[in-house]
């Protein structure tokens, strides 16, 4: 199951990643695997999905939100 449906509707796991990464600021898929209990390959490309709809952003190894996934938590 992704995060995102067809017609672009979070997922319960992907508002979840996306308020830890609002609460931590900037997180490594380690950090948020160990903070959740996730597997890390389901935490990877949990993340990477995220970024690729514009929900977060990757920098190196770490990801941040962006002002899409700001809103679509707030």
């Amino acid at each position: 199951m992704g995060c995102v449906s067809p017609d672009g509707k979070l997922s319960e796991r992907a508002i979840s990643f996306l308020r830890l990464v609002k609460e931590i600021g900037s997180v490594e898929p380690q950090e948020v695997a160990r903070i959740t209990g996730r597997p890390l390959f389901q935490v990877r490309s949990s993340l990477r999905e995220l970024a690729e709809k514009g929900f977060l952003q990757e920098e190196g190894n770490r990801y941040r939100l962006t002002e899409k996934g700001l809103e679509a938590i707030s």
